[in-house]
């Protein structure tokens, strides 16, 4: 018998070779909730990763996170397979204003980008997305999203703690090295699920070197109750932090476009109708998280190597996903367990994420075959990606401050638009910008 919202797919027991289980199918209640754990596996060391870098309260982002995904399925119609999990991108922006004027700007932060991303996820759904492409070009996208990450560098050789104390790799090389040697290896020693978990074993290798080092306190593990509510923080508003969590924005429409057209890809299903409905529900997840003191959500691509790897993207599995993340997050322990991570074991993953992030990057050129013997696409990548990495700042008036982050996405977006729109007007768009910048042949050839 079908269960409510979905089909039983084939007898319920197994994926015949070639096939896959849709969206709106689903295989047995007791093989559904195995692979709906297998997600929440796959999304749980980097989502519980963010508040633990960024001083959050682990509890209160994996409600959030729960509750976002719940909240996505139900906008997208229950057709768009998807875990909202925590967006690496949030942690620059949460960390500068957390230090500036404590967690509640920080979530005041999240809450308008959410609410930003809600308007953007409508104007998709009414009129399409090709406005998307048209503001954000791949050079664009993949300078943004560079930059964010290579403007986090800094954070990784010294992870910042919420009492103001700054540690990793300084304080702690070998558990920093550990750590990360251990998500090296594991990404090349283990097959299938658990190579896919590598940040997650590595953490776990780093902690338990970290308890051997005597670098682990439990008071506060000791002292938490088994059951209880996560703590929420009601956000306020700051104009000086606005500057930093804006450029989010740019990501989360770069990560949810990437999963919606993944999905389409691997189900052989067009989804491109479902674009604005993500967006949307993911702005509306953010903007909930905001509202109680959560971190930002985003789709996720760990998740989408488990569809990958078992062939089942129904949408079930993510209910039940969902429904495991949120009894985690009623345990006031695992908060506490969460929070006992070291310095350390934080900053020897942070090395690795960071630099994954600014690779991502790369790799949204690459893809896209950005042209760089363009000058426009050379100069816009070019200045922006300084801008970010060094973190240039300028301060208009006191309490408004723009930093790396920001500048460097308003001089990618504005450079480009303003370059081609000149260009194109007087005709040199084709002209060599410097040597480096000289075709090789290949970019006018299309290989």
């Amino acid at each position: 018998m079908a269960g409510i919202g979905w089909r039983v797919h084939g007898d319920g027991r197994e994926v015949r070779p070639g096939a896959v289980v849709a969206p709106g199918e689903r295989l047995s209640w007791p093989r559904t909730t195995g692979i709906g754990l297998q997600h929440v596996v796959a999304m749980f060391g980097s989502t519980i990763l963010v508040p633990a870098i960024t001083g959050f309260p682990a509890a209160t982002t994996l409600f959030f996170s729960a509750v976002g995904t719940v909240l996505f399925l139900l906008v997208t119609g229950n057709r768009l397979p998807s875990y909202l999990g925590s967006s690496f991108a949030f942690i620059a922006p949460i960390s500068a204003a957390t230090a500036t004027g404590g967690q509640a700007v920080a979530a005041g932060g999240i809450l308008l980008t959410g609410v930003l991303l809600v308007l953007v996820g409508a104007v998709v759904h009414l009129a399409g997305s090709r406005w998307i492409d048209a503001l954000m070009p791949p050079v664009v996208t993949g300078t943004i999203v560079a930059l964010i990450g290579l403007n986090l560098a800094p954070t990784a050789w010294g992870t910042c703690q919420p009492n103001g104390s700054c540690s990793g790799f300084r304080a702690a090389p070998v558990t920093a090295l550990v750590t990360l040697g251990a998500i090296v290896l594991a990404t090349v020693l283990f097959r299938g699920m658990l190579g896919r978990l590598a940040i997650l074993v590595g953490v776990v290798v780093g902690y338990a070197c970290a308890l051997l080092r005597g670098e682990v306190g439990f008071e506060r593990v000791r002292s938490a109750a088994w059951v209880g509510l996560p703590d929420f923080t009601a956000p306020s508003f700051d104009v000086g932090v606005l500057g930093l969590f804006l450029p989010v924005v740019f990501v989360l429409i770069a990560e949810n476009v990437g999963h919606v057209k993944s999905v389409a890809a691997m189900t052989g299903t067009d989804m491109d109708p479902l674009t604005g409905r993500a967006l949307l529900a993911d702005g509306l997840a953010t903007t909930l998280a905001g509202a109680g003191g959560g971190s930002g959500t985003t789709t996720y691509a760990e998740n989408i190597g488990v569809m990958a790897a078992t062939k089942v993207y129904s949408t079930a599995a993510y209910w039940v996903a969902a429904a495991a993340a949120l009894l985690l997050s009623f345990s006031p322990k695992f908060s506490a367990l969460v929070e006992s991570v070291p310095a350390g074991v934080l900053g020897g993953a942070a090395t690795l994420l960071y630099g994954m992030i600014g690779v991502l990057g790369a790799r949204i050129w690459v893809q896209n075959r950005v042209d760089f013997s363009d000058p426009v696409n050379l100069t816009t990548a070019a200045v922006a990606l300084v801008v970010g990495i060094a973190n240039f700042t300028w301060v208009p008036s006191e309490g408004l401050e723009f930093q790396g982050i920001a500048l460097g996405t308003a001089a990618a977006v504005g450079l480009f638009h303003l370059m081609r729109a000149v260009a194109r007007r007087r005709g040199t768009s084709q002209e060599a910008a410097s040597p480096a910048s000289v075709p090789g042949g290949s970019e006018l050839d299309g290989r």
